[in-house]
């Protein structure tokens, strides 16, 4: 237990005195998932301050897309060191804003991309699907057009604060470019609700409230292994899929500059990398020296994959935005 009664807190106060206070913290914000008791926090909580000598407080903020809202709100006086749980779509607008310092952290990654960002390190990444129940929906569609045309029901999150729901608007715009527009408008009846985050959504196609849900093409893998249920899938449409590659990085007024560089070590090092996989349901940045787990390779793998620079991606967003905006106010 982290944090005593106050009868022992005191007991240890006057016990130990000064020394308490010598224990350097580090304060990592990150979205809600991460930190949930099913999620990768806990394991990387106490992984890191085994070998640390520090007090690692990871905080949820939401989903990813609202940390760099956050972020921009408290500027320099943020209380966070290391922010983690932002994307590719994001890291250009995220470095514009002055607030991270090089990272200077090396690691072999077997991403899909080359990589060589100097602000955020990258931890995780997957690819966005639409994940449905085999039972219930044995033939789910196979592009964008088809779930238009369908009477299915889907709930999406809001690409305003879920790095998921700003993957959507990028995966579509990335498959139908100038033409995003008319999809959206003929997407939009098919739409339940849009939730701020992932978790949110998740938990209402799990409770049955819509036919599928924007996920991943990972997310089966929990069921499969955490539950021993095969019933989960995620849809392959035939535009391809589009990627997120989740990232950490340093805020440049972190007074612990040395001690979240060794984070974004550990975060990238064997031990949290083979956690990540059965805690954040996501690919490895770098593949532990075992291999996936068992259950990884029956997921299904996009024929095609979709991705924007960073650049691109902060050029296209508010345009996309607008279009989502103007399809879903209808």
């Amino acid at each position: 237990m982290k944090y005593p009664t106050l009868a022992a807190g005191c007991l240890i106060v006057a016990l130990a005195g000064p020394a308490s206070a010598e224990v350097p913290v580090l304060t990592v914000y990150t979205y809600d998932s991460f930190v949930s008791k099913w999620g990768p926090g806990p394991a990387i909580e106490a992984g890191f301050e085994a070998v640390c000598g520090c007090d690692l407080r990871l905080v949820g903020h939401g989903d990813g897309a609202a940390l760099l809202a956050r972020l921009r709100l408290e500027g320099v006086r943020s209380p966070a060191d290391v922010v983690l749980g932002l994307d590719t779509n994001l890291t250009a607008a995220a470095a514009a804003t002055g607030l991270f310092a090089p990272h200077g952290v090396e690691a072999a990654y077997d991403l899909p991309i080359a990589w060589d960002d100097p602000l955020f390190v990258p931890y995780d990444w997957g690819y966005f699907a639409f994940v449905h129940d085999r039972a219930r929906l044995p033939a789910p569609p196979a592009s964008f057009p088809e779930l238009a045309a369908s009477d299915l029901t889907v709930i999406v999150q809001d690409p305003r604060s879920s790095t998921p729901g700003l993957g959507l608007l990028m995966w579509v715009k990335a498959a139908y470019g100038d033409g995003a527009a008319d999809i959206w408008r003929a997407l939009a009846p098919r739409i339940l609700t849009v939730t701020p985050g992932w978790s949110e959504a998740y938990g209402l196609f799990l409770a049955g409230e819509a036919d599928m849900v924007l996920s991943y093409t990972t997310s089966p893998a929990y069921h499969l292994i955490a539950e021993g249920d095969d019933g989960k899938a995620a849809a392959m449409f035939e535009e391809g899929h589009y990627m997120q590659v989740e990232v950490a990085g340093i805020l440049a007024h972190s007074p612990r500059g040395d001690l979240a560089a060794d984070f974004l070590r550990y975060l990238t090092g064997p031990e949290a990398q083979a956690a990540l996989p059965t805690t954040n349901w996501m690919y490895p940045a770098v593949t532990p020296e075992g291999g996936l787990p068992a259950g990884f390779e029956t997921l299904a793998v996009p024929a095609k994959a979709l991705l924007f620079t960073p650049e691109q991606a902060a050029a296209l967003r508010d345009a996309a935005l607008a279009e989502w905006l103007a399809a879903l106010s209808r």
